[in-house]
């Protein structure tokens, strides 16, 4: 996904570096095709709705780490 479309969905990339993770405040990884932040550390995916994202933890969806 070009980072036009990306902006035109609403979400603005660079905001990604000023979020953090709520429950480890470590950085957040997005995934464009999900439309969802992921915690790595956490095992966490908040969801991105009309650009904005979710960043409540029962909210969350819980991801199986690899």
């Amino acid at each position: 996904m070009s980072e036009s479309t990306t902006q035109q969905r609403g979400f603005d990339r660079h905001m990604l570096e000023a979020l953090v993770c709520p429950v480890t405040h470590t950085t957040l990884r997005y995934d464009a095709q999900a439309q969802e932040l992921i915690s790595d550390a956490a095992g966490l995916a908040f969801p991105i709705h009309d650009g904005i994202p979710i960043m409540l933890i029962d909210g969350a969806r819980q991801i199986k780490a690899d």
